[in-house]
């Protein structure tokens, strides 16, 4: 299996994670199962925070 990693802003990870709470009521209200949303979510929120520096040039 291959790793991607990805650097997002303070700011984008609370919007992933508000939307995907958004996305997890919408399906329990529907009534269906939330499992892949809550693995998700748990991934985004057990996430490392780097502080990474960019350089444009």
């Amino acid at each position: 299996m291959k790793k991607y990693y990805t650097y997002i802003t303070p700011e984008e990870r609370n919007l992933i994670i508000e939307s995907l709470i958004l996305k997890k009521n919408a399906l329990i209200s529907a009534g269906k199962y939330t499992d892949g949303v809550d693995d998700v979510l748990l991934k985004i929120m057990k996430s490392k925070l780097k502080n990474v520096s960019v350089k444009y040039v």
